[in-house]
């Protein structure tokens, strides 16, 4: 399978630390917890990126990762997703998630849906896992963002 993160070019080297989602925690994981968010899709990816910051102050170093999981590494998909899981700010019942993944230890890729496209998915993998040295990145591209998208996405004042 292939999955995509976007970064900043100054941090190409470890695009896939999980050190930013430690540090400030996101959506599926509380703060302390290493997690490396990727989505299905580039477009996927993008808009991830694209509700967190206004488009006009998006850094000029973008990169994309395309970044590949083995078929023998297992994903494991929610079974039951928690109340309010899409809403923000995000609820620490859902921040405790992925946390709770990565203490069960059974497998290195978690998947869960987009909060943002319906019916897409996004992968949450964990840095600290035995098979997560089987995870490559396989490209690393400069990524520039359509000005048009600039009407879309602008300035909450």
């Amino acid at each position: 399978m292939i999955v995509y993160r976007l970064d900043r070019e100054k941090r190409r080297q470890n695009v896939l630390t999980g050190i930013g989602a430690e540090r400030m925690g996101g959506r599926w994981n509380l703060k302390g917890t290493k997690t490396v968010y990727t989505s299905q899709s580039r477009a996927l990816a993008m808009l991830e990126v694209l509700v967190h910051i206004d488009i006009t102050d998006l850094p000029k170093d973008m990169i994309l990762a395309e970044i590949h999981i083995p078929d023998s590494i297992e994903i494991v998909s929610l079974k039951k997703l928690p109340t309010n899981w899409d809403k923000f700010p995000y609820r620490f019942e859902v921040q405790k998630t992925f946390t709770a993944f990565c203490h069960k230890d059974e497998a290195a890729v978690l998947k869960v849906p987009s909060a943002i496209v319906e019916g897409e998915f996004n992968f949450l993998i964990n840095p600290l896992h035995k098979d997560f040295k089987k995870i490559k990145t396989i490209r690393i591209e400069a990524l520039n963002f359509d000005q048009r998208l600039n009407q879309y996405f602008v300035p909450s004042n």
